[in-house]
Order: C-alpha cells, then structure tokens, then sequence
C-alpha cells in the first residue's frame, strides 16, 4: 500500500481529522534507511573513501588543467611574438 492511498483511506475514514503527515514521513525515511542498510556492499567504504577522494581532488584538477591550458596559450603566444 502506497503513502497516498494511505492518506486517502485516512481522509474518507476521518473526514474531520487531516492526515498526520509527520507518521507517513518518518515510516517512509525508515523504510528508506532499511532498504539502504540492507544494500550495503562489502565494498561500501572503499566506494566512500574513493568518492571522498574524487571530491577533493576533481575541483582541483580542473583548476590545475585550465590553469595549465591558460600558461601554454600564454608562452605559445609570447614564443611567436
């Protein structure tokens, strides 16, 4: 049963109360942590130490390339002056 058939069986059967969307939310964040705690790989750290890595490093390298790119234009443009 789905979190909005829930929520439309609640509203017809208590027309005067509104749905308690609080109780749907957190059932649905605790079937969410369940389903992610039972997908766990034995790899699960080393994919979160190498996403960690790339984060720190991917900005940078960017960074560097364009600078690199930049200071290569520079001196091929000052080497044909």
């Amino acid at each position: 049963m789905t979190t909005l058939s829930n929520l439309a069986d609640l509203s017809s059967a208590h027309p005067l109360h509104a749905p308690d969307f609080v109780s749907t939310d957190t059932a649905a964040l605790a079937s969410h942590m369940s389903h992610c705690a039972s997908t766990r790989s034995r790899f699960f750290g080393l994919h979160a130490v190498l996403e960690s890595a790339h984060s720190l490093i991917f900005p940078r390298m960017v960074t560097v390339a364009v600078i690199a790119v930049i200071a290569v234009a520079l001196l091929g443009m000052a080497g044909t002056v």
